[in-house]
């Protein structure tokens, strides 16, 4: 039996044909696989970083902010409120902290090649540390209440800067995952670090300021007048 030279070369031109169109269709399915991933991933790396943010660029300065109101506040009912400012605001930001490197253990790929991860292991293990400072608080007076009191600032200032750095890497860390611009956030988190800084610095010399509208006695301005000249011996 002879069979057609005109069906021999169709039938030779779909089996080399098939293998490449249902290539195409793998590859297509693919590329929808890698892009409903892609989303998906995209929203765990934005809450991400929306929840560092919230932790340790608003939380944890503003719990700063209010402990260092309390510096010099006489009436009991203010300073009781500043405290439970400081406080709640603290235990919320190491919350937050605390799910954010949840999801970056379960969610992404940690193989602290980069600044980032590495510095947001680091920062994880101190925001326990200081949270532990906190909860161990010594009565004023108390004979280790020096040695806590430096150990807490120190531990909270540290956190603060390395928290100020990891945001700056995350956002340098989003440009390389997703190749979009973060120029907009860098500049508005650098804004807001700004006048939060000024309001930390402003805060020292606020009653400095407020004293100056203040009459000086006779007695009080002999006394600084003769502070003033003590101090040129």
């Amino acid at each position: 039996m002879q069979v057609p030279a005109g069906k021999l070369v169709s039938f030779t031109m779909f089996i080399l044909l098939v293998p490449s169109f249902v290539s195409s269709i793998d590859e297509d399915n693919n590329d929808n696989i890698k892009k409903v991933i892609s989303h998906k991933l995209m929203f765990e790396i934005t809450l991400h970083g929306f929840l560092l943010w919230a932790s340790m660029g608003f939380l944890m300065p503003i719990g700063i902010l209010a402990i260092r109101m309390s510096n010099g506040e006489e009436c009991g009912r203010k300073l009781k409120i500043l405290f439970y400012v400081h406080a709640v605001s603290q235990i919320l930001s190491v919350l937050l902290a605390t799910t954010g490197a949840i999801m970056s253990i379960k969610n992404f790929n940690n193989s602290f090649n980069n600044h980032h991860q590495r510095l947001g292991v680091a920062l994880y293990g101190i925001i326990w540390l200081q949270a532990l400072t906190g909860v161990l608080r010594p009565w004023r007076g108390c004979k280790g209440r020096t040695v806590w009191f430096f150990a807490h600032w120190l531990l909270g200032t540290t956190v603060c800067i390395l928290g100020v750095i990891s945001i700056y890497t995350g956002l340098g860390a989003y440009y390389d995952k997703t190749s979009k611009s973060t120029k907009l956030w860098t500049i508005a988190f650098t804004v807001e670090i700004t006048v939060i800084v000024l309001i930390y610095l402003f805060q020292d010399k606020w009653v400095h300021i407020q004293n100056q509208g203040v009459p000086v006695r006779p007695s009080e301005e002999h006394g600084s007048i003769g502070n003033e000249k003590g101090e040129h011996y």
